[in-house]
């Protein structure tokens, strides 16, 4: 079995497939031939200018409030440099994105991960962990898709993190690279979008929906914070990569975005579905919540060890992510599958064989 070709449902990243290359050709001509100067040179920390200045029309905010970063990541790094100190206490979801966990931990913060339930964070233990007098310098969010369980936070619990954060002045990071990747359902108003007291941040990337290798994300926020994330982006890189942003600025302005979310929408929907129906004959007993966009779906596989689990999956030709990964204690029957990377075919297969190894386990 090991020697058959591997079918990986670990990178959330879109298959070659679904990127418009075309109108990445298309955008780069056009960074070159229209602005060689803006494109080749340094430029500043805050980003390239035109490309600043659409986003900030996106969000309807001054564009003093955007900074461009290499990726998402990057904009995450510098948000918790300028926020986070040694011993500060942070909220995050449990579970919640590996790197954040990790990010945070290396910056020596006091993590306190709350349940994440299949409409959000529980934000009455929010409410009570405040109460009981700790005081986050900031609340961690994933609100659309959440990586890895693929949850979206309602509308309700939006509202109450806004008043929640205003009230106790902690800073709400709105950490939405997957806003655009809605396949089904009603799109939800961002937190930033609501906020009427400076308290949200607001973090998304252009890799979701133009493609990963173009590493381009942003950060909005108040004024005076953007500002001292800049003077930490100075000393970090001089700028960010000014090529890529500037073929970024040239396919949102073309209207090639539009049409490459059109893409990526479809073909997410369709790999979520043959995902579902997979889990649903090969797995019977299989536990989770088909998220209506984006790319990860949590499985709980109630009676498995997933320790156990990934060696013989490795031995079945399939691969996928622990959910002890994404938790700092738990998640030993859980498992995070990314859907995006792979086609319905092969999505039916990863499934059949997963199958097959947990099957394994009882031979």
């Amino acid at each position: 079995m090991a020697s058959q070709a591997a079918i990986g449902f670990t990178r959330g990243a879109p298959s070659l497939d679904i990127i418009d290359t075309e109108g990445l050709v298309e955008a780069t001509r056009l960074a070159f031939a229209e602005d060689p100067a803006g494109t080749t040179a340094y430029g500043t920390a805050v980003g390239y200018a035109p490309l600043r200045k659409w986003i900030a029309e996106q969000h309807g905010v001054p564009v003093e409030q955007v900074l461009v970063t290499n990726g998402s990541m990057q904009a995450d790094a510098f948000l918790f440099e300028q926020l986070v100190s040694p011993g500060d206490a942070v909220i995050v979801e449990a579970p919640t994105y590996d790197r954040t966990l990790l990010n945070l931990r290396q910056r020596g913060a006091e993590v306190h991960p709350i349940a994440l339930h299949e409409d959000g964070i529980d934000v009455d233990a929010v409410q009570a962990l405040l109460e009981s007098g700790v005081r986050p310098k900031l609340a961690h969010i994933i609100p659309n898709f959440q990586n890895p369980a693929g949850y979206t936070l309602s509308a309700p619990k939006r509202a109450r993190l806004l008043a929640l954060a205003s009230q106790y002045g902690f800073t709400l990071f709105e950490d939405d690279p997957y806003f655009s990747i809605r396949f089904e359902g009603e799109q939800l108003p961002t937190m930033l979008s609501q906020d009427t007291s400076g308290s949200v941040v607001y973090a998304s990337s252009f890799s979701k929906t133009v493609c990963p290798g173009i590493r381009v994300g942003y950060l909005v926020g108040p004024a005076e914070v953007i500002a001292g994330i800049a003077k930490i982006a100075t000393t970090t890189y001089i700028s960010p990569n000014m090529v890529s942003q500037s073929i970024v600025n040239q396919f949102c302005r073309s209207g090639r975005l539009d049409k490459s979310i059109d893409t990526v929408r479809a073909a997410l929907r369709q790999r979520k579905d043959a995902l579902v129906a997979a889990l649903e004959r090969e797995l019977p007993k299989a536990e989770y919540t088909a998220p209506q966009g984006g790319y990860f779906m949590w499985v709980r596989l109630p009676g498995v060890s997933i320790d156990a689990l990934a060696d013989a999956a490795a031995e079945h030709g399939v691969a996928f992510v622990k959910g002890a990964d994404f938790l700092l204690e738990g998640g030993d029957d859980s498992v995070r599958l990314a859907y995006s990377g792979l086609s319905a075919e092969e999505i039916d297969e990863g499934v059949t064989r997963l199958a097959a190894a947990v099957r394994s386990l009882d031979a």
